[in-house]
């Protein structure tokens, strides 16, 4: 399959060491606004083509896929440029800005007959099917703790005075876009829309959120988010049924998964898995698209619809603000 990137990050890096695990992965084209950057990253991993215009990489008739990796902003117009030439899309998460424009794309993507797909990848590893195939062995779910804090390189620069677009909110940025997502994409999918939502957030002076939690309410359980750019965390997640607790090691990246029950005994759950853990989220893309599919079987139009949902009401009720929602709101 041939396939385009857009953006040279750290994360478009990950994507390509992942990629080299599928055999019928093939980059072909590589944009960035900095012609250097995309000379240097098409040496790197072997694309035909560099673009400093993704208008002209969608038009270009040179790629089957592309995987947007560009600031959140940009997700939305990038994603319905490529649709509507017919190109696969994987879009780093979180989507979009808000739940507006995640209705656009998908949409789009419908309309057009091809892929789209929110490049989520925890949800697709071995280990968080093995959590979720074990869910039943810990009786009824009375409560989940997922927490993800990762202090940002950024923010060194933050508390210098200096705001880079890690926290800017016209990027779209923020703690719950960058790093709360990833709890609320694996809650949703474990378990369904909640019936309520409540948000709290320490913000920054920059506009954009800086830490905070998230409860999600059902009818029988609660699920607790804590989230966070400006701090690192040590502490795993965990859900707690009447019969036992499931503990995992990391919510973002599951490398370990531990099943308590009542009396305390010990059953590991963990399952081998690659190292170069985006491999899951590449080869369920294209699986998807090989097969004709309208869209994943995990990773859903519907489960992305309901996460964006739960952000947009996250951040009307901790007052975060994007330019792109006076654009598309």
């Amino acid at each position: 399959m041939r396939f385009g990137i857009i953006g040279t990050n750290f994360i478009s890096n990950n994507f390509m060491d992942a990629a080299k695990h599928i055999k019928d992965f093939e980059l072909i084209a590589v944009c960035s606004g900095k012609e250097e950057n995309a000379k240097k990253f098409a040496q790197k991993y072997g694309a035909k083509k560099v673009f400093t215009s993704w208008e002209e990489m969608a038009r270009s008739g040179m790629i089957d896929a592309v995987y947007i990796a560009t600031p959140n902003y940009l997700h939305c117009k990038q994603t319905l440029e490529f649709l509507d030439n017919d190109i696969h899309v994987l879009c780093e998460k979180p989507m979009a800005s808000n739940i507006h424009e995640v209705k656009l794309m998908i949409n789009k993507a419908i309309e057009k007959g091809v892929v789209l797909m929110e490049a989520m990848k925890p949800t697709l590893m071995p280990n968080f099917i093995a959590v979720k195939e074990n869910l039943n062995n810990i009786g009824k779910i009375r409560r989940a703790i997922f927490n993800y804090g990762k202090y940002s390189s950024r923010y060194d620069a933050y508390r210098e005075g200096i705001i880079l677009n890690a926290f800017k909110p016209e990027m779209s940025n923020g703690s719950i876009m960058d790093i709360g997502v990833y709890s609320i994409f694996n809650a949703v999918t474990l378990f369904g829309m909640p019936k309520k939502v409540y948000g709290n957030a320490i913000m920054l002076e920059s506009g954009v959120d800086g830490i905070g939690s998230v409860i999600l309410s059902y009818d029988d359980k609660e699920v607790i988010l804590m989230h966070s750019k400006i701090t690192d965390t040590t502490l795993p997640s965990e859900i707690q049924g009447e019969d036992g607790t499931i503990v995992i090691d990391d919510i973002n990246s599951p490398s370990k998964i531990t099943l308590y029950d009542k009396s305390r005994h010990i059953i590991n759950l963990t399952r081998s898995q690659i190292g170069d853990n985006m491999f899951y989220e590449i080869d369920e893309f294209m699986k998807v698209v090989k097969l004709g599919q309208q869209q994943s079987n995990t990773n859903t139009h519907e489960i992305s619809l309901m996460v964006h949902e739960i952000i947009t009401e996250i951040r009307k009720q901790i007052g975060l603000k994007f330019v792109a929602d006076e654009i598309n709101m």
